[in-house]
């Protein structure tokens, strides 16, 4: 039974509903692609798809705009696939099941995908509806944007012809973007020797969870809890005093999104487990006092466990939680042209034991300058350096710079006004956009990105504000109409 069809506009949220009961992690957009794939075909849409898996669906032009310039809209097919623990998941089958909570949309437990599965369902509404106005339009989708850029780094030249771009995965209503920041990920990996247990150790398990999470490039000035960070001042904190040794350190998921779970299995001295016990509730309350208007629901747990195979070797560990401790998270440097624009970040994601006896620490950074990005992955690295850690950086993404004269950006602005008499703001993003990428092979684009609003993406707690999505397609609608002769 459908769950969204009473929502407006009817035909976008049936086929949002549709995308998702599609699996669609990074990476394995397969599924996904077959979909779009069918779409066209059952439409009787010209569709084609290039090596690395974009989709491009044509649908000439409403009589009347034949004359018109051709409008590439642009979304990414993937979503960030995050759970609360208790929920039972295979995002590689089972479907994400949306609810209607008042005027927000969200899913049971999980990511609701509308990063940027939204943008998809406007496209696929535009190119089957029979009673709109519109000139000629390219529907590209893209693949696995949220874990590497593949599928724009792998764009082609000539794959779409269109000169106005508009990019349909920014998240906030009534906001329309003109530039973003470029990006690179820094991750280091630590070696390690296992050791047997002391004899006279017993283990337990220290967790951090209910942090809010959230975009690494939309939400990073908030200063969030990070819960790697939370965690590891602990182990800092009481290391030394009780001689603990670890066994296993895990905390955060995804690069691009500030983690919101942590633990961590430690081994200590049967006679020192209620005075640890009692400082680690003591160190819980200090958070909650630090952190409680921005993390009302962070929760401090410590358990009692069966004592692991081996704990990691001192130096190792000693390394471990000093560069953890070390390393920077957050904003680096404000904008000094924009007013509250974040310049320069850095997310220390994830840590990880991943097998082979290495550790990987995963950060990611990004920078609406070169030179900035540059300069926060160097500090990255330098603090893992120091601790002999091997580093990666990845390709990196570029930023898209601000164009104030843009024509598509007048002619929105001016939309904008006109149906909602207000207007909209303006303004460049910290969170990275494919338009980056687009503009190295289509230098000649023209592009502005604007969406609804969301809240909370790449967490469990993600959701769009309904409304939002109806003034959304209204703005499109209009836009369309003021495109100019070609």
């Amino acid at each position: 039974m459908s769950v969204l069809s009473h929502l407006e506009p009817e035909k976008v949220w049936q086929y949002f509903e549709d995308i998702c009961q599609v699996p669609r992690p990074s990476k394995q957009e397969d599924q996904i692609i077959a979909f779009l794939l069918d779409f066209a075909k059952k439409h009787n849409l010209e569709v084609k798809r290039d090596e690395i898996g974009n989709v491009l669906i044509k649908r000439a032009a409403s009589p009347g705009y034949e004359n018109r310039k051709t409008v590439v809209l642009q979304s990414h097919m993937d979503m960030v696939c995050e759970k609360n623990k208790d929920v039972e998941i295979d995002f590689n089958t089972d479907p994400i099941q949306p609810v209607v909570d008042g005027n927000w949309v969200k899913a049971k437990g999980t990511t609701l995908g509308a990063d940027d599965g939204i943008g998809m369902a406007v496209e696929m509404a535009l190119l089957t509806s029979n009673d709109l106005e519109f000139p000629a339009l390219e529907c590209l989708f893209t693949v696995d944007e949220e874990t590497g850029l593949t599928g724009a780094f792998a764009l082609q030249p000539g794959f779409f012809d269109g000169k106005i771009l508009i990019n349909l995965d920014s998240e906030d209503e009534g906001e329309i973007f003109i530039g973003c920041a470029g990006g690179i990920d820094t991750n280091a990996r630590l070696k390690y020797r296992e050791k047997s247990v002391p004899k006279d150790h017993v283990a337990l398990r220290l967790e951090v969870e209910g942090l809010r999470g959230g975009h690494s490039g939309d939400e990073i000035h908030k200063d969030l809890g990070n819960s790697n960070k939370i965690l590891n001042r602990f182990l800092k904190q009481i290391g030394e005093d009780y001689n603990i040794r670890l066994n296993v350190f895990d905390g955060g998921n995804k690069r691009n999104a500030i983690p919101r779970e942590a633990y961590a299995i430690i081994t200590v001295k049967e006679k020192y487990v209620e005075k640890l016990k009692a400082d680690y509730h003591d160190f819980a309350e200090v958070l909650k006092r630090e952190n409680g208007k921005r993390e009302p629901n962070m929760k401090f747990t410590v358990s009692d466990v069966t004592l692991p195979d081996f704990v990691i070797n001192k130096k190792t560990q000693r390394n471990l939680v000093n560069s953890i401790y070390a390393c920077p998270h957050g904003v680096h440097a404000w904008s000094p042209d924009i007013d509250d624009m974040v310049e320069t970040s850095t997310n220390l994601a994830s840590v990880k034991f991943i097998g082979d006896n290495e550790i990987e620490i995963v950060t990611s950074q990004r920078s609406s300058k070169e030179s900035g990005k540059t300069d926060i992955s160097t500090m990255v690295a330098s603090v893992f350096e120091m601790v002999d850690a091997d580093i990666q950086h990845s390709d990196g993404y570029p930023g898209w710079a601000p164009d104030p004269d843009s024509e598509i950006l007048t002619i929105s602005e001016k939309s904008y006004e006109r149906i909602f008499n207000k207007k909209p703001v303006v303004r460049a993003i910290h969170a990275g956009l494919e338009c980056g990428l687009f503009l190295e092979k289509y230098p000649y684009l023209d592009m502005i990105s604007i969406g609804p609003t969301i809240r909370n993406a790449h967490t469990p707690e993600e959701k769009i504000d309904v409304e939002t999505v109806q003034m959304w397609w209204d703005h499109l609608l209009d836009i369309f109409k003021n495109i100019p002769e070609a």
